[in-house]
């Protein structure tokens, strides 16, 4: 009996390029950049004032509830990193939860996602437009309508481009990062140079810094919420794991780089602001990061509001980078219209996905309040967050054997958990409010999509037609069968 031809290691290289699916083209550095840039957007130009101002002024309560928030944040990537290195798929946490608790509370998940986070995006965009504009009219307010305008350029550039090519979303991703950690670095480096400089008006807040008043259980609780806001965006990186080079190594690698880096320059940042402006002057100012530029570096303060420009757009960026393979992978398990799924012929992007989520986008840009639109996202996403994790427990328990390159501590998960769901009650328990209530309603809406066009497959004719006529319009072909099918 003959032997089999041995293959060419050069021919199966060439096979796996060719191969239409996602490639493996984002590396330690750039997922680090994807993470930081994900999690640094206007939160800490902003935040510090929450913080404080439900601390009561208490200088030791607000940089202890920073410190927290930051080991909160960390605590649930490590969570992820387990779900990313174990199931190295496109999709976040839709992937986890449709694994580990199945199809159902997944799809209530795309369904929520698949306008919340538009909702997200569109208010980025349009804080980015005020930001963009605003110097240009001085003490008038910028037209809506520029500011729209310029919010719905800035979302299709982000999104053709995301759409085009990931190596150069990447590289855009990577400079505006270190823009933005450049902006923040003079803003630590200028608060340590004060305070070794040991003036007695700088060091007078931190003599005594737990003296004033003692917040309540609710107001730090408030004070808590104000400052994972800040954090928000460490989820990022295991929307895409499936294209992460070595996600065994890289993953685990870069959250353990990206978010503790966070923590050190957002400790460093508030303890700046408070060596500069009193408590008082902090809950005062609308943008604590310009107030302090006025009072240390007057002469060039015009570079804060660019720096939170240039912060928001780097912020966007990763999201509609991630949004777009959530988008993904909700089509790849017939969740979402399979056209979605489908990757450009030309350089395995999903950039039907793409086109998808900045459409929606760009409707959420119309509705010009963007509390309603953050805090819709903010009450979804903790709820989310704990079905990840609790999908990282079942899977413990269920499929014992799974490869698990990288292993979380048990009892984390279990606190990620019960922290998620306490984010997700207090706020309708100490505040009631009609929005909690619609927002449910809206979750529960799903099950009126899901059984007929999931669980029952119904499908109609005329829909085939038209997806291959915008087949064929982008240039766009089905995946080739990932590993996923081995984790159904």
């Amino acid at each position: 009996m003959g032997r089999g031809k041995r293959s060419d290691p050069k021919d199966v290289k060439r096979k796996e390029k060719t191969k239409m699916q996602l490639k493996r083209r984002i590396g330690c550095f750039d997922g680090v950049s994807f993470i930081i840039g994900s999690i640094v957007g206007a939160g800490i130009f902003v935040s510090p004032t929450g913080v404080l101002k439900h601390s009561l002024l208490n200088v030791g309560v607000a940089l202890t509830i920073w410190t927290a928030s930051g080991l909160v944040s960390l605590m649930g990537s490590l969570c992820y990193a387990e779900l990313g290195t174990a199931l190295p798929f496109s999709g976040g946490e839709y992937s986890h939860i449709k694994r580990g608790l199945g199809s159902l509370p997944a799809f209530v998940f795309i369904w929520t996602s698949t306008f919340t986070k538009p909702a997200s995006n569109a208010a980025r965009a349009l804080l980015f437009a005020e930001y963009a504009t605003q110097p240009f009219y001085g003490i008038c307010p910028a037209p809506e309508v520029l500011k729209k305008c310029l919010a719905l350029a800035v979302l299709w550039s982000l999104g053709i481009l995301n759409g085009l090519s990931v190596k150069v979303a990447a590289w855009v991703q990577t400079v505006f990062t270190l823009l933005k950690m450049m902006a923040l670095s003079v803003i630590a480096v200028g608060g340590v140079v004060l305070l070794v400089g040991g003036r007695k008006e700088n060091l007078a807040r931190f003599e005594d810094m737990f003296g004033s008043e003692m917040p309540n259980v609710s107001q730090i609780a408030e004070a808590f919420f104000q400052g994972l806001y800040a954090y928000g965006g460490w989820w990022s990186l295991n929307y895409m794991a499936e294209e992460m080079k070595n996600p065994s190594r890289n993953i685990p690698l870069t959250v353990m780089t990206a978010v503790p880096a966070v923590i050190v320059f957002y400790l460093l940042v508030n303890i700046s602001y408070l060596t500069v402006l009193t408590p008082k002057e902090i809950v005062s100012s609308v943008a604590v990061a310009v107030t302090w530029a006025d009072r240390v570096i007057p002469s060039v303060a015009w570079i804060i509001p660019l720096s939170v420009a240039i912060s928001i757009f780097g912020a966007l960026n990763s999201s509609m980078f991630t949004l777009g393979r959530l988008s993904y992978a909700g089509s790849q398990s017939g969740h979402l219209p399979v056209l979605i799924s489908m990757l450009n012929v030309h350089t395995c992007t999903p950039a039907p996905a793409m086109i998808f989520s900045t459409t929606i986008a760009s409707i959420f840009i119309i509705p010009s309040d963007l509390i309603m639109l953050t805090n819709y996202f903010g009450f979804s996403a903790w709820l989310m967050i704990g079905l990840t994790c609790a999908s990282l427990i079942v899977l413990r328990y269920r499929e014992p054997n799974l490869h698990r390159p990288y292993k979380v501590f048990l009892p984390v998960p279990f606190v990620m958990v019960a922290m998620s769901f306490f984010l997700v009650l207090a706020p309708i328990v100490w505040s009631p409010n009609m929005q909690y209530f619609y927002a449910f309603l809206f979750m529960l809406g799903s099950l009126i999509v899901y059984f007929p066009f999931v669980h029952f497959k119904l499908h109609f004719a005329f829909l085939d037609k038209i997806t291959c006529y915008l087949q064929l319009l982008l240039e766009v072909s089905p995946p080739e069968c990932s590993d996923e099918s081995k984790y159904e």
